[in-house]
């Protein structure tokens, strides 16, 4: 028989052992890798994608009425340009801008030029014809964001403003002469490209703040707290504003008050315990929101509640930025750490097609026509694969992060410090056909 000292200690040890079980049973629970998940509740849209107007065909020459002026391309960041007549490879190097330093994001176009920040906080106004540098401002010491441009200006947003600052700043040039036209220092480093959209100028940083500016003179009209580093950008639709932190959280703010909408998170988040980080810029289309994690899973919430869609896992980190298309019904298109580029169905996330890479996907893949681009860290090169197959159609010994963008004509290609402009083979660097490339059409129609 046990004295009732005995028995106590006996039970309090049980006790003990039972809530470490418990302990690692949830720990099991939460870290074991996540199964696919798919919630047909949610709904599901059938627009395409909001795409921004359409490039003049290839042939009529540069189109400067077309901008890509944010990362991503839209509000929605789908990082998707539809074109009435599909780039056909092999393209040729028209001209490139050659360099040292990192290029970790691809430029913004507007009018006849590229605007390209340099990791080492240079900004650069390019000619888009001719790849000769119109301007160049040491902004800061540090970047890795794409910057935004419209209405005579462009905005860009700093890591470290001077070296060892630990602090960023955001800045607004003029387009034309580079020139400040307000300059901002924040209490924290930001690598959020930033989204500029009627007048104002959004974005988030490291101290989880979010920030929405008056894109005039840089007059803050409100901020938000998030409860973590706030790295990819903002997507906007309908009225809010969507990101992803590293509290392993998505959010939905009103763009106009900076009130929270919902609040959702991972699976570990339920439990108070480590989840995944929400690294990328969010994609938004079919009323769903699509963003990587850390925890190498590609997750859609539904835009109006913030409640899980579907969840598809990966073999690795998932730090790249999705794409969204129309391909197929609607196709997300994403890269993982585990060297693959996946092509996931909007609505339910089952796989259409897995490319896998020679190396990690970190990037976003963009889509334009009917082509896919990606870059490879791994293998330091880029690619292009059909949307519907995954098949590669053309690749580059070039290329780190982020892959290219488009004005419908030509392609401005990122290599890993150089920016490149390509072309169909058989077109001037203009777009414009070849005398050779017109006889040979002109021969196949006389036939």
């Amino acid at each position: 028989m046990f004295r009732s000292g005995g028995l106590t200690a006996v039970l309090a040890a049980f006790s003990a052992a039972l809530v470490i079980a418990v302990l690692v049973a949830v720990g099991v629970l939460v870290t074991r890798p996540a199964g696919n998940v798919n919630n047909d509740d949610v709904a599901f849209e059938s627009a395409a994608p909001t795409v921004p107007s359409e490039p003049a065909k290839a042939g009529d020459g540069f189109d400067d009425s077309f901008s890509w002026p944010v990362y991503g391309l839209t509000p929605q960041r789908t990082k998707n340009l539809p074109l009435r007549r599909n780039l056909r490879p092999p393209f040729v190097e028209r001209w490139r801008m050659t360099g040292s330093v990192l290029l970790e994001f691809t430029p913004v176009m507007c009018g006849r030029s590229l605007y390209l920040l340099k990791n080492n906080g240079a900004l650069y106004s390019v000619s888009k014809r001719t790849g000769k540098v119109r301007w160049k401002r040491k902004l800061g010491y540090l970047a890795a964001a794409s910057p935004a441009c419209g209405d005579g200006r462009v905005y860009t947003v700093l890591l470290e403003r001077t070296k060892g600052a630990g602090a960023g700043r955001v800045v607004a040039v003029s387009a034309k002469t580079g020139r400040t036209k307000w300059s901002k220092n924040l209490p924290s480093r930001t690598e959020n490209s930033p989204l500029l959209l009627s007048g104002r100028l959004y974005f988030g940083s490291e101290d989880g703040t979010v920030y929405n500016l008056r894109a005039s003179d840089g007059a803050t009209r409100w901020t938000y707290k998030s409860g973590g580093a706030v790295k990819g950008g903002l997507a906007a639709d309908r009225g809010k504003l969507f990101f992803g932190d590293y509290a392993g959280a998505v959010t939905a703010i009103d763009r106009a008050t900076g009130k929270k909408v919902w609040r959702t998170g991972t699976s570990g988040g339920r439990f108070g315990l480590a989840s995944g980080n929400f690294y990328g810029t969010p994609a938004i289309a079919y009323g769903r929101l699509y963003i990587g994690n850390t925890d190498g899973n590609v997750y859609s919430f539904g835009l109006r509640s913030g409640e899980l869609a579907w969840r598809h896992r990966t073999g690795g980190y998932v730090y790249s930025s999705p794409a969204v298309s129309a391909a197929q019904g609607g196709s997300v298109f994403v890269g993982s750490y585990d060297k693959s580029i996946y092509s996931l169905n909007a609505r339910n996330g089952s796989v259409r097609w897995r490319h896998r890479t020679g190396g990690r996907i970190v990037g976003g893949p963009a889509v334009i026509g009917n082509l896919v681009f990606y870059s490879d860290l791994g293998t330091r090169s880029t690619h292009a694969l059909g949307v519907n197959t995954g098949e590669e159609r053309w690749s580059l010994g070039r290329g780190a992060f982020n892959p290219a963008i488009s004005d419908g004509t030509r392609l401005y290609i990122n290599g890993y410090s150089s920016l490149y402009m390509y072309t169909e083979k058989g077109r001037h660097r203009d777009g414009t056909l070849t005398s050779g490339a017109r006889k040979r059409a002109r021969a196949r129609l006389d036939r």
